[in-house]
């Protein structure tokens, strides 16, 4: 699967997305058929697949999850973190990152 990026042809989304959550960043990649939604905010990241011709293969799922940890910094979620919910043409993946410890002085 060879994801391309495509934010700039999704600004009206991306945009709300930003203007109505928690969201820090939107990115929206596609391989063709599945677009995945990228999502950053202070306390998680959510990956988030949908098709709308066909249900996402596990195969798939597991790509786009590997392919998005791989570019988080080390240490910034651990693995039993990671909650998928699957549903018919959808998935979302939600990486919950750690609390900090640190305490302002």
């Amino acid at each position: 699967m060879k994801l391309i990026n495509v934010t700039n042809s999704h600004s009206r989304m991306v945009k709300n997305q930003l203007e109505n959550t928690d969201a820090e960043l939107v990115k929206v990649y596609t391989d063709g058929s599945t677009t995945v939604v990228y999502t950053v905010a202070p306390s998680h990241n959510e990956i988030l697949l949908i098709n709308k011709k066909r249900n996402l293969r596990s195969s798939e799922i597991q790509e786009v999850k590997e392919y998005f940890l791989k570019k988080l910094p080390e240490g910034s979620y651990y693995p039993d973190s990671i909650t998928t919910i699957e549903l018919p043409g959808l998935v979302e993946i939600s990486i919950k990152k750690p609390v900090s410890s640190k305490k302002a002085v």
